[in-house]
C-alpha cells in the first residue's frame, strides 16, 4: 500500500487537479455518507465516498478550534483509498494536502462556470492554510487577476499569507474591513470559521461572484440572508450542502429563500454551461463533500505512480 505524502504548496499543478475534479463530475454520480462524532468545539469528521469507475474512500478529520493555543493545526486528517474493482486498501493519503487541494480546486471549479471569465479583483476573507490555497489556485487558473486583497484579524496570519506571494506579478494588500475588500472586487472568497454573518449583501457590488468555503457544519455561515436572497444560488453538491450546511439551513428556515432556489450543482454546471449577465450576483457553495476528495485522491496516486 502506498503512502501519499503531502505535495509542497508550491509545486501544485492547480491545472491537473481543476481538470481532475471536472472529469469527475463526468462519471457516475457518487454515494456518500457523513459522521460527526464529539462536542462542537472538538468534532471528529468523517467523510466516505463511492464512485464506480474511481473507488472508495473515507476520509477523518479531528476539528479542534483550541489547538491553536496548543500551537497545533486546528484540522487534523488522514484518507485511505481502497480499489474499485478488489476493495484493497491501495493507498494512504496526507489528509491536510488532500483536503487543501480539493478545497481550492473545488471552489475555482465553481467560478471558472459562474464568475466573470476575466475577472481582475480577488479579495479573500480570511488569510488562513484555506485562503492560501484557494488564492494560489486562482492565481494559477485566472491570469486576468490583477490585484488580490487579503481581510484577517490576525496581524502575523495576513503578513504569513501575504509572504507565499512575494515573488508573484499581483499586487496584494491588506484591506482594514470587509466592507473595504468588496469595494470593486469581481470575486470575494470566504473561508473563515464565522458561525454568524460576516459578509454582507450591502457590501456586495453588482457583478460579483460569491465563493463560500469555511461553513461545514448546520451552525456555521458566512454570509447573510439578504445577500442569499439576492444571488443566484449554486452549489458543489445538493448531497452534501443543502440540509447539511448552515449556509443553505439558516437562510431557508428564515424564510429568505427555498430549497428550489438553489440553482444547480457541479454536476448540472458542468453538463451545461451557464450565462451569467454581468449586473448579477452569484453565489457558489462550496461543500467539500468526500466524492471530491476521492476524486482528488485518485489524481495524486496518479500522480504519485
Amino acid at each position: 500500500m502506498r503512502v501519499i505524502p503531502a505535495i509542497d504548496f508550491n509545486a501544485i499543478d492547480w491545472t491537473y487537479f481543476v481538470d481532475a475534479i471536472e472529469a469527475g463530475h463526468r462519471l457516475s454520480r457518487a454515494q456518500l455518507d457523513d459522521s460527526f462524532l464529539g462536542p462542537s468545539e472538538a468534532t471528529l469528521l468523517s467523510r466516505a465516498a463511492y464512485i464506480s469507475e474511481l473507488g472508495y474512500l473515507v476520509k477523518s478529520a479531528t476539528v479542534l478550534s483550541d489547538n491553536a493555543q496548543r500551537g497545533l493545526p486546528t484540522v487534523q486528517t488522514v484518507a485511505a483509498y481502497f480499489d474499485a474493482q478488489t476493495g484493497t486498501p491501495m493507498a494512504l493519503l496526507d489528509g491536510a494536502s488532500l483536503t487543501n487541494i480539493k478545497t481550492a480546486a473545488d471552489s475555482v471549479c465553481g467560478a471558472r462556470a459562474l464568475a466573470n471569465p476575466k475577472p481582475k479583483v480577488l479579495f479573500s476573507i480570511g488569510a488562513g492554510t484555506v485562503a492560501r490555497h484557494s488564492i494560489a489556485a486562482y492565481l494559477a487558473m485566472f491570469p486576468s487577476i490583477q490585484s488580490v486583497r487579503v481581510f484577517s484579524r490576525s496581524q502575523a496570519t495576513a503578513r504569513d499569507c501575504l509572504a507565499c506571494f512575494k515573488s508573484a506579478d499581483v499586487a496584494f494588500e491588506r484591506v482594514q474591513s470587509i466592507e473595504d475588500g468588496c469595494r470593486g472586487a469581481d470575486i470575494i472568497c470566504s473561508s473563515t470559521m464565522a458561525t454568524e454573518p460576516v459578509l454582507l449583501s450591502q457590501w456586495v457590488e453588482p457583478g460579483t461572484h460569491i465563493d463560500l468555503v469555511g461553513a461545514f457544519k448546520a451552525n456555521m455561515r458566512e454570509a447573510d440572508d439578504e445577500l442569499m436572497a439576492r444571488a443566484r444560488v449554486f452549489v458543489d453538491s445538493r448531497d452534501t450542502t443543502i440540509g447539511h450546511i448552515g449556509e443553505l439551513i439558516a437562510p431557508i428556515q428564515s424564510g429568505a429563500i427555498n430549497p428550489e432556489d438553489v440553482q444547480g450543482d457541479l454536476y448540472e454546471l458542468l453538463g451545461q454551461p451557464y450565462e451569467r449577465t454581468p449586473s448579477e450576483v452569484t453565489v457558489f457553495k462550496n461543500g467539500g463533500g468526500a466524492h471530491l476528495d476521492l476524486m482528488i485522491a485518485k489524481a495524486m496516486i496518479d500522480q504519485a505512480v
